[in-house]
């Protein structure tokens, strides 16, 4: 057998395998979607291709058509769960190594009945953290060169063993797809599967990056000028004011509106947390009882 016979019967063996986990996800009017088994009667998908909340239908790799409501959706991240009815589902398998530039990678997708679909590509860039469309905050994102599909949305990206490199997404960004990779999607998924939602704290400020005062805060030259409070909200009932410069929350130094984003994660909702401020030119701190963003 000659290296290119290898290399295509590699690549079959690759989209068998992670077809296996990749089920037809029937959730919105217009033509289906594709998912990923999380669990035996779980499906990860994307958020924008379940539409409705009601008759929705999962048709695994086998055949076997399997009805379906939605456990948890967070539309930040453009991720949903399915639960099903009963167990039926093969999970996917996620693979053993983070995704790399350059690395050959398949698209899988499974929009009809006709079966897994599939095209292939390299990871062309790896990136994060980044806003997203739809308001949420994506610690890291792959793009590749792999062709989106109709469908395609909510299926895996996976390595050339077969192995889960992410979930592929049409709903983050217009114009183009991105992939969530596995070691972000996976807990997001598992929180929905859990608790219906995914919780994200908030201090209720708005801030804009600004230079700090010379000697304000050691080995720090810019910090989050406070420009608006919500009224009786987290940092206002913590007795932080407009004109207070924020340096860091939680023991770690913000200088982007999007760090303090990045570090209120569940975990912090409800339980106080240290805010590192200038307030007059002298660096105070201030505990603030982190709130939940609704």
């Amino acid at each position: 057998m000659g290296a290119l016979s290898e290399f295509s019967n590699g690549l079959a063996l690759a989209v068998e395998k992670g077809g296996a986990g990749t089920v037809l996800v029937d959730a919105r009017r217009r033509y289906p979607a594709s998912g990923i088994a999380l669990a035996v009667d779980l499906v990860l998908t994307a958020d924008h291709v379940v539409t409705r909340d009601a008759e929705i239908k999962v048709r695994t790799g086998e055949g076997k058509t399997l009805a379906a409501t939605v456990a948890g959706r967070d539309p930040g991240s453009d991720l949903a769960v399915l639960r099903l009815t009963e167990k039926g589902l093969t999970p996917a398998a996620r693979s053993s190594t983070a995704a790399t530039v350059g690395q050959l990678v398949l698209a899988l997708g499974r929009p009809s009945e006709d079966g897994v679909q599939a095209s292939w590509g390299i990871v062309t860039a790896i990136g994060g953290p980044a806003r997203t469309g739809r308001g949420g905050l994506l610690d890291k994102y792959l793009q590749t060169e792999t062709t989106p599909y109709p469908g395609f949305s909510g299926g895996p990206l996976v390595d050339a063993d077969g192995g889960v490199l992410g979930l592929n997404t049409s709903g983050l960004t217009r114009g183009g797809a991105l992939t969530i990779p596995a070691e972000v999607a996976w807990p997001i998924g598992e929180a929905l599967a859990k608790d219906g939602s995914v919780k994200r704290g908030y201090l209720g400020v708005r801030t804009q990056p600004v230079e700090l005062p010379e000697g304000a805060a050691a080995g720090q030259h810019q910090g989050l000028l406070i420009i608006w409070l919500e009224d009786r909200g987290p940092a206002a009932s913590a007795g932080l004011l407009v004109g207070d410069i924020i340096t860091g929350v939680g023991g770690k130094t913000v200088n982007d509106p999007d760090d303090i984003f990045r570090i209120l994660t569940s975990a912090a909702v409800g339980k106080p947390i240290e805010v590192m401020i200038v307030r007059g030119g002298r660096a105070q701190s201030v505990r603030v009882q982190v709130g939940e963003r609704k």
